[in-house]
Parts: C-alpha cells; structure tokens; sequence
C-alpha cells in the first residue's frame, strides 16, 4: 500500500497486478488543484468555470490552435485561475502542486481536425504521453477525454463501452478516432503497468454556448444558416440520426467521474436519437426561420447512427442528461443571438502579453452561414471564418 499524493487517497495492488483507487466521497470537497488542457475550448471552458465556482484552483492551458480567448473572458482576473499558452505536444513545466490533470486538448469537429490532421494526432500521442509523464512528476489523477468516434460507424446499436467499434484507420476521420483510440490505450496503460489513477469518458456530441461559429458540426450550421435566413444544409437523405446533449449535462457527468474510481471508459451522452431532418426543422421552427432546406452528398465515412447506452454512467454516476433537445438549443440559439450582436461591437479579447497581436479584418458574410458581424473577425488563431459551412452531420 502506498500513498498517490499529499491527499487522503491510497491506491493498493490487486490480485491481478492493477491498481484499485478508493476515494473519500466528499474528495471533491476539498479544493483542489486542477491543470486543464484544452481551457479555452468549448467544453474546457464550462468545465474551467464550474471547477472554480467549485472552489478550485484551476491551470489552463491552450494552443489556442481552434480554443478562443473570448471563452475566458470572464475568467482572465479570477484569482484561482491561471492561464497558460501552451502546446501539449511540447514538454510542461509546473512547478506548483496538482491534483488532477484533465485532456481535453484536441480539435474535436471534423473541419478543424481535418484542416489540422498532424496536430490531432500528435496532441492525442504525444500530447498524451507528456501530460501523463507530468501526473506521474506531480502523482497527481489523470483524465482523458475521448470520443464516441473511437465506434466508427457503428453495428452495434446503442453503443455500449465493451463494443470494439468499426473505424477506417486510414480513412478521412481516421486522424481523430485512431488518434483517441491510441489516447485511450495509453491512459489505460499507464494505469495498469505504472499505477496511475485515470479516468477516461467518451463524450457523446454535444453543442451548447461557446462552441465556434465555423464549427462546421450540424447544430452550429443549422442555427447559424436559420439565423441568416439561409437553406438549411442537410447531408444524405436526412434520415442518418444522432443524440446530443447539452453541455451543462455534459460538465455534470465530468465532475461525476471524478469522484468515481473507475478505471476504464465511460459514455457521458444522451441516449436520445434526433434525425437531421427533424433537428433541421426544430431549429427552423426555434429560430422562426422561413429557410429552405437543402441536401448534399454525404461525406465519406460519416456515421448513419449514433446513440450511446449510458446504462454504465447510470449506474456508476447516479447520472443521465436532463435537458431536453429544445430547451438546449433554445439556449444555444439565444447565445449565438448575442454573439452575432457583440461581434458587432468589439472585438475578441486581446491576447496575453507577448502572445502576438489579434488580426482584424471585416468580412462580408458570417462564419458557418452567421449574418456578418463587423469588426475584428478572426479568432485568436488567426483563422478566417468561412463564407459557407463545411462539415459533416456530426
């Protein structure tokens, strides 16, 4: 028996050689130290937020290769956060004290990934590794965020954690979901060969405030093709479904497993299914749009289903979404609303010191379908916005 950290939690070596965590159950009670990769992306964010309304100390980090400095605005000046402009793939030096470090660092809709394939690999390869040799340096816990893509088109339906998937590894979506199907192996073996607490979920999709206007993932396209009085693009027949669910879900399920002690994935999703016909004309309907709705091919590999069984979280987590489709996209709509609104305004926030200036450049047409929006439209990146939506239905 040996101790993992300076905190109450001790690990012991089983039987079969794996290491067993048991966990006090009000560990996530006491404040902690939390290192974010991926701070500035959409989910980072929330989760950066909800961690220290919690009474955390939270370390962000972010390439800021598809994550926004508009995320944290309201973050910048917390006293309990610091920011960090980093690359994952690069060795991290902290040298204070962490408890937990959480992976979301990794472009996560199929037009960023597929614009940045070198980088989605090496952030959820070595990325992995680096962050996973820096737990170990702080024996701190560790949590890595998969993807319900590491199922590839699935056969099986609803997807269950046991299923092996059925995923093109040289396929154009293989740069993602081998990517965190690599991750996933990597963090379950650090586990069992080096003793390390890890945590891995597969997160269903999911859409809320924050996400990109160029996203390119079907809700964002929709609102933002309604909201500009543009045809709704569907892919396919519109008949291929999927099931989203609302971030703050989302978040709630994260937090769950950190309280766990569960080793091995878990699918955080909403086993509700939505056609993309259905969800076109739901937002249609919630953004009292009169658009059109058009079809196009559908992209290669691009899944016909998606839907989780959560049968897992709810029995391990007490945990399953409680927002409904349209009340989650009623929101979603109503930030995008203001959103189009404030780029009118003002530009995103300026960047750290020395970090580089912020490009501004007006554009005549919004991003993913968005009416146009005055002023500085580029990200932090430096990445253009798209006068037409590109993506999947995902």
């Amino acid at each position: 028996m040996r101790a993992v950290d300076s905190g109450s939690d001790i690990t012991e070596r089983g039987e079969a050689g794996e290491m067993t965590e048991r966990l006090q159950t009000d560990r996530m009670g006491r404040p902690m130290t939390f290192l974010i990769a991926g701070a500035a992306g959409f989910i980072g964010s929330h989760l950066t937020e909800r961690l220290l309304s919690r009474g955390h100390t939270v370390v962000g980090v972010d390439s800021f290769i598809t994550g926004s400095w508009r995320n944290l605005t309201s973050l910048l000046d917390h006293p309990r956060f610091i920011l960090l402009e980093h690359d994952v793939v690069d060795p991290l030096e902290w040298d204070g004290p962490l408890d937990w470090i959480l992976h979301f660092a990794s472009p996560a809709s199929p037009p960023r990934y597929q614009q940045n394939p070198i980088q989605t690999l090496r952030s959820n390869a070595e990325g992995t590794y680096r962050l996973l040799e820096l737990a170990r340096a702080k024996r701190a816990r560790f949590l890595f965020a998969s993807t319900s893509e590491v199922y590839g088109d699935p056969a099986q339906h609803p997807q269950r954690e046991d299923y092996w998937g059925n995923v093109n590894p040289v396929g154009a979506r293989s740069m993602y979901d081998e990517a965190k199907r690599y991750g996933e192996a990597m963090v379950v073996n650090y586990h069992r060969a080096r003793g390390l607490p890890v945590r891995v979920i597969r997160i269903f999709n999911t859409y809320g405030p924050r996400m990109r206007q160029d996203d390119g993932r079907v809700i964002v396209n929709f609102i933002g093709q309604a909201l500009a009085g543009r045809p709704l693009t569907v892919y396919g027949d519109g008949t291929q479904t999927r099931s989203f669910q609302f971030i703050d879900d989302l978040v709630e399920g994260v937090c769950r497993v950190l309280r766990t002690n569960y080793s091995q994935p878990i699918n955080l999703g909403n086993p509700e299914e939505c056609s993309m016909l259905e969800l076109a004309k739901i937002v249609r309907e919630l953004t009292g749009s009169d658009s059109l709705i058009t079809y196009e091919p559908l992209p290669k590999d691009d899944p016909k289903r998606r839907r989780p069984d959560i049968s897992l979280a709810s029995s391990i987590l007490d945990w399953s979404p409680r927002s409904s489709l349209r009340e989650g996209l009623a929101a979603t709509i109503r930030y995008f609303q203001a959103l189009i609104g404030l780029d009118a305004l003002r530009p995103e926030p300026a960047a750290s010191p020395g970090a580089g200036p912020i490009a501004g450049e007006e554009l005549a047409q919004g991003a993913g379908g968005f009416p146009a929006a005055r002023g500085h439209a580029r990200g932090r990146n430096g990445s253009a916005w798209p006068a037409r939506p590109r993506g999947s239905q995902t």
